[in-house]
């Protein structure tokens, strides 16, 4: 409960000195040490009634009540006597108890041990005597017992805070000369009753009185939240009492500490932590409090409407005797122990309760500029933005780049102190100051109403509080005469989520009308603010960064301008040295958004490649962008590396290799198909490809520092060795190279390829890898075939590619048996090991070494019926499968089986196992003629095998015959017969197949 303050307008301010507002413009929580805040402002101090009448201020205790006094009594002390007071008495003229009692409590409240009496006669002094504190009731003629002034101050007390209960309020103890009747009034109530609320004198008094307590209390406890619920009250009331057009300083400073309350800069916490906010109350402060009945138990006091009463006043003692009765007066009322600080259950509510005391605060001192009109005068050297302004022309990448000058031509003015102000006002007034610390303090509201909407992914929301935020801050750069590093460091984080932001909404372009709606929706409480900001400035200076513009390219290079203005503004001042990991994270942001944009180049120049016709030259349009891509992997490659960070370097390395690789495509597709070779240019674009790719793998060192990204460059580079060897297979250049030299070259490509193919590491890429490598040894070991075939002379070197070839071929067909869906793969290897073992049987002249050759290819023959089954397997999963479902996605995530690879691959089978089988026939009779007289044994067993082969070559003709045959049917017959193949005959004297 405020007590009421008497206030002498006359009085002059005593132990008074001009402070400026230091604390108002300030933070709170970092406030050094306590200062005198009885005087905050060094200007109109008289008008804003601010003057201290009281030598000193004392929180006194008195039983279990608290009250703070003023006192004027002058204090002495040194050597043995620390605190004594001194009171001038005329010797004549004895001491009475009214006096006696006047000393006592003085040295009772100022806490002073002992009174020094100086008695004089007509100015000429007698004597000096030392009385002790505890002494004083016992005087001669001034004896008094102190007990009884004790229960008569109780009852008085007690009285009071029964009575007055409404916060704000001042009341009147009055007593009538001669009169018993001791009378409170409610002034508060009875002055609203006229006119002017205003008119009541004790109001101001009492606004002054909750404005000190409130800074007293904001400086002494600031780093304790607790009594922040007593601070916002005090203040809630002072404002509520002071008329806004009188008093617009000490509004606008109230307002200020209310929102300095609700610290914006604090660590996110659940909503259920602990919280010295928290702890008082589950609502938030009401401000009309429900009164409680007051009590009239012991008749101790009266508001009954006696005739002798006056009706007006709020409670009435009907005899001062009464006051002596110990504990005659007893206050059952129940004053709140604590007043609540506002339960904020999110971040919006906080910075919205932090708006609009800021709005109110700048009302007022916007209120208190005089002017000839309240809108703002036109800058003339600042254009009026129009509202059909070419967007092309301010959007693109070159209006940025034109924007972003000027910006940072202004920040280096700002360095300069230069000032600026539409509304007139003048730099150092309270006006001034104050709204340079409203202004930053909204600024920093919406950036973090900006933060928490992005978290909430409301990109839109982001994006218009992170104007707001940018707007606060141009008005503020306007206004502000000498630029701190703080305010710098603010700007360059406002930036840096607002490049965020923009990167964002580029990356959420299918939710753009959502995003579109959000950021054009506006507050009353935000038009307001921003009328405010107005009127210093146009608020034009971060136009370039806060435009929601729909198109994708320049989204993402408004992100990146973003990216580099605060790290431009962190060269400031050396910001960046005194705020490592904001440098650090900027740096990251500026590496990430040249990586986006340099991936969003290099796609179009892939899709412009698509477009273009096969014959045609590579455009200049697609040269430009390669051009734009490079640079932007070449930027970002530059700032992971300044800070160290080799994952992102490798990753903007792979990333520029995979353009080197699309450059290279481009100029494959140059030429006739039929007569294309792979040209010089691809190799060259391919091997720088190769070069950064393993500048990526340098960057990481080893496996360990990042296993994905390792893996996936490694990947990556096994695809780029594989492209070209595959390329120059497939379209070698002869015309510039021997075959030789191409088939070396190949061959190096094909088993550097193989080195960063990893078959044995597991993980999601593993089948990958293992396909990869079986289609290297396939490839390697058909080019050994071909060389075989073609080559005449040297045998040394037939025999070596020999080996080769059936080496590669044994290794590509043991990983794609390793594998469930590639059963075509592994037929179609099978079958070119058994035309190899064909081509060998030509050059053999003994029917004995043609039979082995032959049995061997028969041997191959029989190991296909695992790729067989394979094939047969997914027939029928494809022939169980409802018609209904054939638009459903099949169960395994394996590619649908190619019907017409498998036909022509089985038609194939069916040929060479027919040719093999016939081959056996004749040369086994053939054998048997010519070892009839031989041994018996052998004779038997070639018999059985000749038999066998037989029955089993006719039903193969049979089948094949069959054309009205199904597939599920030929491949049903297939692996019959390679079953009685592997089993040398048992299955003959079954018949043919059904």
């Amino acid at each position: 409960m405020p007590s009421s303050v008497s206030e002498d307008p006359s009085a002059s301010s005593q132990g008074s000195e001009p402070l400026e507002p230091s604390y108002i413009v300030g933070h709170v929580a970092s406030a050094p040490k306590e200062q005198n805040l009885t005087t905050l402002f060094n200007d109109g101090e008289n008008s804003q009634g601010l003057k201290n009448d009281f030598v000193r201020n004392i929180l006194w205790t008195f039983e279990d009540i608290h009250m703070l006094v003023g006192s004027n009594m002058p204090i002495f002390g040194g050597g043995r006597y620390p605190a004594v007071s001194l009171r001038l008495r005329d010797n004549n003229k004895p001491i009475n108890v009214l006096t006696g009692i006047d000393y006592w409590l003085d040295n009772l409240i100022c806490n002073v041990p002992e009174l020094v009496m100086c008695f004089h006669v007509n100015g000429i002094v007698q004597k000096y005597e030392m009385i002790k504190t505890e002494e004083i009731p016992n005087l001669e003629n001034s004896n008094f017992s102190t007990k009884v002034i004790k229960d008569i101050a109780q009852n008085i007390l007690s009285f009071l805070k029964s009575n007055c209960t409404k916060e704000g309020h001042t009341y009147w103890l009055f007593k009538a000369s001669g009169s018993d009747i001791v009378k409170l009034y409610d002034l508060t109530t009875l002055c609203e009753e006229t006119e002017d609320k205003y008119q009541n004198p004790f109001t101001m008094p009492v606004a002054i009185l909750l404005y000190k307590v409130a800074c007293n209390m904001m400086m002494k406890k600031n780093q304790n939240k607790k009594h922040y619920g007593t601070i916002r009250t005090l203040l809630l009331n002072c404002v509520k009492l002071l008329d806004k057009s009188r008093h617009p300083q000490i509004i606008a400073s109230a307002n200020y500490m209310l929102s300095e309350l609700f610290q914006l800069d604090e660590p996110k916490k659940e909503e259920n932590s602990e919280s010295p906010l928290h702890e008082n109350s589950d609502e938030s402060y009401s401000e009309e409090e429900e009164e409680m009945p007051d009590s009239d138990e012991n008749g101790s006091y009266s508001t009954s409407s006696d005739p002798s009463d006056d009706n007006k006043a709020v409670a009435i003692i009907k005899s001062v005797g009464e006051l002596s009765v110990p504990e005659k007066y007893k206050s059952i009322h129940q004053i709140r122990p604590s007043c609540a600080f506002p339960v904020c259950h999110d971040t919006e509510e906080r910075c919205r309760l932090v708006l609009s005391y800021v709005l109110e605060g700048l009302k007022s001192v916007d209120n208190s500029i005089k002017k000839e009109s309240d809108l703002p005068a036109a800058d003339p050297s600042t254009p009026i933005p129009l509202k059909y302004e070419d967007e092309s022309a301010r959007g693109g990448p070159e209006g940025l780049e034109k924007q972003m000058a000027l910006f940072l031509d202004k920040m280096g003015s700002l360095q300069k102190g230069n000032y600026s102000s539409q509304s007139g006002m003048i730099p150092g007034s309270w006006q001034h100051k104050m709204k340079l610390q409203l202004i930053l303090k909204s600024s920093k509201a919406y950036y973090v109403l900006s933060d928490a909407a992005m978290s909430l992914q409301k990109y839109g929301r982001a994006l218009r509080y992170i104007k707001l935020a940018l707007q606060s801050h141009d008005t503020y750069c306007c206004l502000c005469t000498n630029m701190l590093s703080e305010v710098l460091l603010f700007l360059s984080q406002y930036l840096t989520l607002c490049g965020d932001i923009q990167l964002m909404l580029a990356q959420n372009a299918n939710n753009r009308a959502a995003h579109l709606e959000e950021f054009h929706y506006q507050t009353k409480e935000d038009q307001e603010i921003l009328h405010s900001l107005h009127r210093e400035s146009s608020c034009q200076g971060f136009a370039w960064a806060t435009d929601l513009s729909t198109d994708l390219e320049s989204q993402l290079s408004v992100s990146c301008k973003c990216y580099e203005a605060a790290n431009e503004i962190l060269q400031f001042s050396d910001l960046k040295s005194q705020n490592p990991e904001h440098y650090v994270q900027v740096l990251k942001r500026m590496g990430n958004i040249r990586n986006e944009i340099g991936v969003f180049y290099m796609n179009q120049a892939a899709a412009l490649q698509t477009e273009r016709i096969v014959s045609k030259s590579v455009s200049a349009a697609e040269q430009q962008l390669w051009k734009k891509s490079f640079s932007c992997f070449e930027k970002g490659i530059h700032n992971f590396e300044s800070i160290d960070d080799a994952t992102n370097a490798a990753l903007l390395l792979c990333n520029t290799g995979r353009l080197m690789r699309i450059c290279a495509q481009a100029h494959c597709s140059v030429g006739d198909e039929f007569k294309r070779e792979f040209s010089p240019e691809e190799g060259l674009y391919y091997n720088k490809a190769v070069d950064y790719y393993l500048k990526a793998l340098r960057s990481l060192g080893t496996r360990d520092i990042h296993p994905a990204v390792w893996d996936s460059v490694n990947w990556e580079l096994s695809t780029t060795y594989f492209t070209m060897a595959t390329l120059q297979q497939d379209y070698a250049p002869l015309s510039r190279k021997a075959q030789e030299q191409i088939e070396k070259e190949v061959s190096e490509a094909m088993m550097k390829s193989l080195k960063y193919c990893d078959v044995d590491l597991v993980s999601a890429r593993q089948p990958l890898c293992q396909y990869r490598a079986a289609t290297i040894h396939h490839r390697l070991a058909s080019m050994y075939h071909s060389c075989l075939r073609n080559q005449v002379g040297d045998e040394h070197l037939r025999k070596q590619h020999r080996v080769l070839a059936d080496l590669h071929y044994s290794k590509a067909v043991k990983l794609f048996q390793l594998l469930r869906d590639a059963p075509c793969e592994l037929l179609r290897v099978q079958l070119e090991r058994v035309a190899f073992a064909e081509f060998q049987m030509t050059s053999q002249n003994s029917n004995v070494g043609k039979l082995k050759t032959l049995s061997g290819a028969l041997d191959i023959m029989v190991r296909t019926e695992h790729a067989f089954q394979l094939i047969r397997k997914e027939l029928v999963e494809e022939f169980d499968q409802p018609k209904g479902d054939e638009t459903s996605p099949a169960a395994d995530s394996s590619p649908s089986l190619n019907r017409e690879e498998v036909i022509k691959l089985l038609s194939i089978f069916e040929s060479r196992l027919s040719f093999l089988l016939l081959q056996s026939i004749k040369l086994l009779s053939s054998t048997k003629k010519k070892t009839r007289w031989g041994d018996p044994s052998n004779n038997v067993e070639e018999d059985v095998l000749l038999k066998s082969n037989k029955q089993i070559y006719s039903q193969l003709l049979r089948a094949t015959a069959n054309k009205s045959a199904s597939l599920l049917e030929r491949i049903d017959v297939i692996i019959h017969l390679l079953g009685q193949l592997a089993h040398g005959g048992s299955g003959a004297s079954s018949g043919a197949v059904q």
